[in-house]
């Protein structure tokens, strides 16, 4: 049953949607466990949306302890086909600055022990991620931002996010060999769940909100956790609106994306001789294609 075809998993910073009505808390389980919190499922422009606080509502989970897998299985289980995942980020370059958006098209992956996929247990499956965006979504979404001309926010569409592990933020090497590499924004959530929604052939797009710079910048040291703070909470009321606008072009005008097919050849084992546990996990992935193996 579909409960919803748009879903948004808010950072830090966003762990509600105020523009939501009808609003219902799904407490959901998945066959990789709980999510990071109760699914939120409401209307926001006419139209049916499921919410998720990525780090819980009252931030009680590292970056490398979140449910990534949980998180997205449970996204498709109410039937979710466009995911919008908003992001507090650190800059890496002088001309992206706090406040302003990135809706970046490439990652670059910095961690360290993270399950990113929901196959293996005797089913092998290999995605396409050469374009871990799908443009088409982010081209909704930027068309969204582009159009509120939210003051003070500069919009980048396109550029580089490096997923790091944390908690930890960079040392300054490290800043400075992100920048050496030409990376947009750094953060440390968003690769694990940009290759989950692949494989659940969700379509995923990445709204980037700049906190402040990395600590390459040479005003670094004149940051305060009060300007920080301050910054995600201007963030997080763009972020609303935006969100609000992608949502309701997303209803109108529905995108298509490759996203939509991309297990069709991504399934290397034949599906009657894989393990009949593992079929029935992956239940929800594979339904499209069980007649096909």
């Amino acid at each position: 049953m579909v409960l919803a075809r748009i879903g948004i998993i808010g950072g830090s910073g966003l762990y509600k949607m105020a523009d939501l009505k009808d609003v219902e808390e799904l407490e959901i389980q998945t066959p990789f466990g709980s999510p990071s919190d109760a699914l939120i499922l409401g209307t926001m422009s006419g139209t049916k949306v499921a919410f998720l606080a990525r780090h819980g509502r009252h931030h009680t989970l590292l970056p490398s302890e979140l449910p990534f897998r949980a998180n997205i299985y449970a996204m498709k289980q109410v039937g979710v086909e466009y995911l919008i995942s908003a992001s507090a980020v650190g800059s890496l370059k002088a001309e992206v600055k706090p406040l302003d958006m990135v809706i970046p098209d490439q990652f670059i992956d910095r961690t360290k022990n993270r399950v990113s996929t929901f196959f293996g247990e005797g089913i092998v499956a290999h995605i396409g991620f050469a374009e871990p965006i799908c443009a088409n979504l982010a081209g909704v979404l930027a068309d969204a931002i582009a159009c509120l001309n939210l003051p003070d926010v500069g919009l980048h569409c396109g550029g580089t996010y490096v997923c790091m592990e944390g908690p930890a933020f960079s040392t300054k090497a490290e800043s400075g060999l992100y920048r050496s590499w030409d990376a947009t924004v750094i953060g440390m959530t968003n690769l694990p769940e940009a290759k989950l929604a692949r494989e659940a052939e969700i379509a995923y797009a990445t709204l980037a909100l700049v906190t402040d710079y990395d600590c390459w910048h040479p005003d670094h040291d004149s940051v305060t956790v009060e300007m920080v703070m301050s910054n995600l909470q201007r963030n997080a009321v763009n972020a609303q609106k935006v969100i609000q606008e992608t949502v309701r072009r997303l209803s109108e005008n529905p995108p298509v994306s490759h996203a939509h097919s991309a297990l069709k050849y991504a399934i290397l084992t034949q599906l009657d001789q894989a393990p009949a546990a593992t079929k029935e996990k992956l239940g929800l992935l594979l339904q499209k294609y069980s007649d096909g193996h």
